[in-house]
């Protein structure tokens, strides 16, 4: 399976994680993790991520936010690429 993404280990359980211009919509799907983790926007301009069962939220540059692990979820593409900052939460109950 080809992912819409490409994507760098930084630590164990960091990568660095970008969504390029290019990638076509139908490619991002409603999927889920299976650990927590915590996203961190480090750049990308009019991209939006949705929780299941909630209105879309706008991702803004520096904004931070959890995604609970098996919590559907999906990207919706902006303007350019869009680059984030993933921390897996491993330990997480």
């Amino acid at each position: 399976m080809n992912l819409p993404f490409k994507q760098k280990q930084i630590k164990e359980n960091v990568f660095i994680r970008e969504f390029s211009d290019y990638v076509k919509t139908e490619d991002l799907v409603w999927h889920r993790d299976k650990y927590d983790r915590t996203v961190e926007v480090v750049s990308g301009k009019g991209w939006s991520i949705q929780l299941d069962n909630q209105v879309p939220q706008m991702l803004t540059e520096g904004s931070i936010f959890k995604i609970e692990s098996k919590k559907y979820h999906r990207l919706l593409k902006g303007e350019g690429d869009l680059i984030v900052r993933i921390t897996e939460h491993k330990n997480a109950i």
